[in-house]
């Protein structure tokens, strides 16, 4: 990369907490952060906010009449917009973009919407406004005063990083020198459930871990849902206050055999962790954040794809996936900050039933990996 790129701040909400210190501690606990609950007619495994965090959510709702009307993708980017812009020292007189895309947007609210529409025949005044995808960066640059570009995409579960990508790409081109860029997500619904079931890979299994992202010898798929947001503040430079600079990216797309499937060996991971590696050893690479959503191919054609890069001396791997489950658009973010806090910490965090790895020396550059249905792959390579 011609130009160096630093994120100067990143926040987050999800299962694990709303603010660094306890994020951090969850991700030292080797405890998970799933709970059964009731949603809709069904009762379901999940990974949703903790506490503070749906407080929180809460307070911001009931603090102005406009976000009623919001659903909870959008008030999580929100929260989460607040609290980067304000670590990064960014104020209204900044002008930056913003890109914070979702892989299904406004779910609950659109289910709401389209349930009522069944039995009234009508809809509701709001309900266009109120479910469109590009609503979640509008509102975040309403709520910030902003003055930038707004962006919001799905590119299914890599929408997070594809959001960074984009803001580099502005920052490198020379049409922005700050972008605010993340995910959110807020799956938790009955018919989202069930689709995960009908695919077959939502997890049954009655284990003490019940994602088993990155075991790779499980006999069924183990993927869970989670729901969050993440956003990082990116800035063009090297910045003092960084948290990490971007050293490295890459992306790919695959032609896949099937919808929800990648290869055997996961060519669109090659590709993206070759482009983010062209200017790195390998032997410098001294863990990957994998995207691991616990599903039986998932977790194994990445890992195949990782062989092929790194031969026989691996990085370290882990997830959080096993933790906090698949968050969609969010989760590429939250892997990033997972990366950002073992950096920071120099520490590293695995994965309590995977085989043991053991950390030799300090962490300085971690990759995180993303993909998505239709083979988009994402890898970004951070360093301190």
């Amino acid at each position: 990369m011609s130009k160096t790129i630093s994120i100067t701040a990143i926040a987050s909400l999800s299962a694990l907490g709303n603010n660094q210190n306890a994020i951090w501690d969850n991700y030292k606990s080797g405890k998970h952060c799933f709970d059964t609950i009731s949603i809709g007619n069904q009762n379901a495994l999940v990974a949703p906010l903790d506490t503070p965090s749906k407080k929180e959510i809460e307070a911001l709702r009931n603090s102005d009449t406009k976000y009623k009307a919001l659903d909870n993708s959008v008030l999580f980017a929100i929260a989460a917009s607040r609290k980067a812009i304000n670590i990064a020292g960014w104020s209204h007189d900044d002008t930056f973009g913003i890109n914070i895309g979702s892989s299904r947007g406004a779910t609950e609210l659109f289910e709401k919407h389209y349930l009522d529409f069944i039995k009234s025949g009508k809809a509701e005044t709001l309900t266009s406004p109120t479910t469109t995808l590009g609503n979640i960066s509008s509102w975040v640059s309403h709520d910030l005063q902003s003055q930038g570009p707004e962006i919001s995409h799905s590119i299914t579960c890599s929408t997070a990083l594809h959001a960074l990508l984009n803001g580099v790409a502005w920052l490198k081109a020379g049409m922005s020198d700050k972008f605010l860029v993340g995910g959110s997500e807020a799956p938790l619904t009955d018919f989202t459930i069930a689709q995960m079931r009908a695919l077959k890979i939502y997890s049954t299994t009655t284990d003490a871990f019940p994602c088993r992202a990155f075991d790779l010898n499980k006999k069924q798929n183990t993927l869970l849902l989670g729901e969050g947001a993440a956003v990082c503040c990116l800035e063009i430079g090297t910045k003092k206050k960084a948290l990490a600079l971007i050293e490295g990216i890459g992306y790919a797309t695959e032609i896949l055999a099937h919808n929800v499937s990648v290869s055997a060996e996961a060519t669109c991971f090659q590709k993206s962790m070759k482009m983010a590696l062209q200017n790195t050893k390998l032997s410098d690479v001294d863990a990957i954040v994998m995207h691991a959503p616990g599903t039986i191919k998932g977790d194994l054609t990445e890992y195949k794809a990782i062989q092929k890069i790194f031969g026989a001396d691996l990085p370290l791997l882990t997830t959080n996936k096993w933790k906090i489950g698949h968050t969609f658009g969010a989760s590429g973010m939250l892997s990033v900050e997972m990366a950002i806090l073992m950096l920071q910490h120099n520490h590293f965090i695995g994965v309590p039933f995977a085989e043991a790895q053991i950390q030799k020396k300090p962490l300085r550059k971690i990759m995180i990996n993303a993909v998505g249905f239709g083979g988009n792959a994402v890898s970004i390579l951070l360093s301190l």
